[in-house]
This record gives C-alpha cells, sequence and structure tokens, in this order.
C-alpha cells in the first residue's frame, strides 16, 4: 500500500501580533504613544563615537602608547654605552625618570650627554610627552 502524501509545515505562524498592532494595543491600552518617549530618548543619548573619544581623553590612552613606544625604542635612539647603564622607568607629568646603576655613569650622562638625548627622545615623540629628564640612581 502505498503512503499518503505528506506535506511539510510551512513558516512558523507568529504568535505575536504584527509591530503596528502591538503598538496599537499598547498605545490604547497605557493611553499614551510611548515609540515618541523611546524616540526622544534615544536622541538624547551621547553618540557613541563621542562617548568612545572622551574615554580615550579621560584615560590618557595616547600618553599610554607613547610611554610604552618609549621604553621600546629607547635601546635603539641611544648609543648602547648609555642603553648598558641607564634604563626609562617611567614617565609623570612631562618627566622622564631615568635609573643609572651607578653614580659614575649618572654624573657622565646628566653632565655631558643630557641634552642629547633630551633632543633625541624630543625629536621622536615630541616636547609634549618629555619636557625633562631626571636620572636617578637604582
Amino acid at each position: 500500500m502505498r503512503r499518503p502524501f505528506r506535506s511539510y509545515p510551512g513558516p512558523a505562524k507568529r504568535k505575536y501580533a504584527p509591530l503596528n498592532q502591538k503598538s496599537a494595543a499598547l498605545r490604547a491600552w497605557r493611553g499614551y504613544d510611548e515609540s515618541a518617549l523611546n524616540r526622544e530618548r534615544i536622541d538624547r543619548l551621547p553618540r557613541m563615537d563621542r562617548l568612545v573619544d572622551r574615554a580615550v581623553q579621560d584615560l590618557k590612552l595616547e600618553q599610554r602608547r607613547g610611554e610604552s613606544e618609549l621604553l621600546a625604542v629607547w635601546n635603539q635612539l641611544l648609543d648602547p654605552e648609555i642603553v648598558a647603564h641607564a634604563q626609562p622607568a617611567q614617565i609623570r607629568n612631562g618627566v622622564l625618570f631615568v635609573n643609572v646603576d651607578s653614580p659614575v655613569w649618572k654624573d657622565e650622562i646628566v653632565r655631558y650627554r643630557r641634552h642629547e638625548i633630551l633632543q633625541r627622545l624630543q625629536d621622536a615623540f615630541g616636547s609634549q610627552l618629555i619636557q625633562k629628564i631626571s636620572f636617578r640612581i637604582g
């Protein structure tokens, strides 16, 4: 015996009323049009690009990126003798703090090489990021 032809179910039937009918029913029940309020709320929300720009400024991400690049480029910009005895520690308020391994090297760098180092770093990163250099033993 032959099986009867079986049709597959078509697209699923919507369980909910279309959006406009649902909105109309809600409007009638609540007594006001909620879509107008939602549009006003959306208009008052700040734009995402402005939020991201503000977050970048508040977190000082550009400055932090410059600091991390400084640590990476320090070895390439300066003389290997200086790099062997001095390493940058941190940047705070435009002052670069550099740790030097001995008082003799600190004196050498401060007397004879400070301006050269500052000039090279300012040429590479700009004078806003690094305004001064402070050497300390450590």
